[in-house]
Parts: C-alpha cells; structure tokens; sequence
C-alpha cells in the first residue's frame, strides 16, 4: 500500500510563495523516485518536478516552474517538499506528491509516476 500525503497547500496573491509537503512510508521514499504533478480544472494532469531522493541533489523541472519552484527532501522525516515562489494564476491547481518513475525527464515530460496522494489546492489570484 503506498501512501503519499499532502499539506501545505493554500491561497495566495500573484508573487508569492507557498511551500507543500508530502510525508510518504520509508519503502516508497527508498523507492528513489519522487516528485509532484498538478492538475487544473478542466486541464490535464501535467508533471512539475521531480528528484531521486537516493541521488546526489539530481532534479528536474517542468519549462513553467524551473527558476519559480524548488523540489527538496528531508530523508529523516521521508518527506519532500516544494517550494513554490513568484507564484503566478497559471499555477492555481491541485497539487500531487508523485512516486515510481522510470526517468525524472519522462515523469515530468510526460507525468509518467506510478503513484501520487490526493493533493492539496494552490490558488493563486488577486
């Protein structure tokens, strides 16, 4: 059973920041890959970022958040985070901690995880 736990998810203005969590089982964590996708109203589900947690600092960014978002870990907790600044509207969406990818290009790229959680909301708007 893999369990994938979100928090942190709220609203805020354009230009701010947000940080999520996702709290998932020391089997799924040491699976190595983990990452997060989003999912709009009415969108596709579509990949945000992804790292091997067993890797030397090894990430990948989707086009749209690289530069605005950053993916971390904290190996003791088996938790990931997100931290998400210079937050625009187009980022309003339910966000997913994501597990088990083959690849960090093909999870993000094309939102190719095995496993996610049941999200919590970011709203962005002013």
């Amino acid at each position: 059973q893999v369990q994938l736990v979100e928090s942190g998810g709220g609203s805020v203005q354009p230009g701010g920041s947000l940080n999520v969590s996702c709290t998932t089982s020391r089997l799924t964590y040491s699976s190595n890959c983990m990452g997060w996708l989003r999912q709009a109203p009415g969108m596709a589900r579509e990949g945000v970022a992804a790292l091997y947690t067993g890797g030397a600092g090894v990430t990948y960014y989707a086009a749209s958040v690289k530069g605005r978002f950053t993916v971390s870990q904290d190996d003791a907790k088996y938790t990931i985070y997100l931290q998400m600044d210079s937050l625009k509207p187009e980022d309003t969406a339910m966000y997913y901690c994501a597990a088990d990818c083959s690849s960090l290009v093909a999870a993000v790229e094309r939102a190719e995880f095995r496993s996610w959680g049941q999200g919590t909301q970011v709203t962005v708007s002013s």
